[in-house]
């Protein structure tokens, strides 16, 4: 998962379905969720946390009185991506415009831009995301 994660460029977004999909583990997205959420803050070197967003483009909550959200928001709007908020008050990135989405790894397709098709992907649940 981490070393997949690293390789996300910079001003780009996945989501934890595409990383899942990567690593060979499609209907696993809630444990990559896991994987990074309890990422030590200290990893060398880092891992890209904040670029893995759920396939609705949503930024999950990590519940009431929490700052997972906004720490991730904030994140990724000092690489440039443009974070939106949603009519409920979440924060959304869109995925056709900062999407990456490659077939494979280290391989062909690692420009991979555009929104990925979402068929058969397993959602994860809020506050699956790292939380430092």
């Amino acid at each position: 998962v981490y070393d997949t994660v690293r390789q996300i460029p910079h001003q780009r977004v996945t989501t934890y379905g595409h990383i899942a999909k990567l690593i060979g583990m499609p209907r696993y997205s809630r444990h990559v969720g896991q994987a990074l959420k309890f990422l030590p803050p200290s990893t060398t070197p880092p891992i890209p946390w904040h670029r893995v967003i759920s396939s609705s483009g949503a930024i999950s909550s990590r519940g009431p009185g929490t700052d997972g959200a906004q720490r991730q928001k904030d994140a990724l709007e000092a690489e440039g991506i443009e974070v939106t908020e949603g009519r409920t008050g979440d924060f959304r990135v869109n995925l056709g415009r900062w999407g990456w989405f490659p077939t494979s790894v280290g391989g062909e397709d690692e420009d991979g831009e555009g929104e990925e098709d979402a068929e058969g992907e397993d959602e994860e649940e809020e506050g699956d995301e790292e939380e430092e």
